[in-house]
């Protein structure tokens, strides 16, 4: 058969469209096999950043190799570990409360006593100048939390003021601000459920509990 005859044919145009398919299909392939290294390194890059912004101290071990899978109120809840010499000081794991929009999700700091280091939304639909003022970058309200725990301020007052509680609500929003405050009381539940697993079994640093 000729070229020209072949180039005709419903088979060598089936052949021409598959190969310029498998050819496009391998160069996708391989340029994002390129770039998931740069994307993976700037999640942990972002993941980082945030520990540090709701952790204190200094630690020395990976935080983001360093996880612990527990089963929440929610579902699934992974524990990132904070360690010193080898003990676990602190954790960071995300909660994730119901705003007025949607879910607000969290990240907070926890150290091994149970005491709140840092609080912060990392990710929320709510109304802009109203019940955005959960962002850090907005408000003061969400550092309220830090040095917090079960105990200080007392279970029934973890709440909004207008619910009997002692944190401040937003004027023309409540509902926001509840949100949070419930998920953040629920992490500090979720860690004196697991203490024990969290903190490698061991007990607090010198076995000290809130007076």
């Amino acid at each position: 058969m000729k070229l020209e005859q072949l180039r005709g044919s419903l088979a060598y145009q089936g052949f021409l469209l598959g190969g310029t398919a498998l050819l496009t299909t391998a160069a996708l392939a391989l340029a994002a096999r390129a770039t998931d290294a740069d994307i993976h390194a700037a999640e942990a890059r972002d993941m980082k950043q945030s520990f540090a912004v709701v952790l204190t101290g200094q630690y020395d071990n990976d935080l983001l190799k360093d996880t612990l899978t527990l089963n929440g109120p929610n579902g699934e809840v992974t524990v990132y570990r904070a360690r010193k010499a080898g003990q676990v000081e602190a954790l960071v794991y995300k909660v994730s409360g119901n705003g007025y929009a949607g879910a607000v999700d969290c990240i907070m700091g926890i150290d091994r006593t149970g005491k709140i280091t840092g609080v912060r939304v990392i990710k929320h639909r709510e109304t802009p100048g109203l019940g955005d003022k959960i962002e850090a970058a907005k408000s003061r309200w969400i550092f309220a939390f830090e040095g917090k725990y079960l105990g200080d301020p007392p279970a029934d007052k973890w709440g909004v003021k207008k619910d009997g509680g002692v944190f401040d609500q937003f004027a023309g929003a409540t509902i926001t601000p509840r949100g949070v405050v419930k998920a953040v009381k629920g992490g500090l539940e979720f860690f004196e459920k697991n203490r024990a697993q969290l903190l490698d079994g061991s007990a607090p640093l010198g076995g000290a509990t809130h007076e």
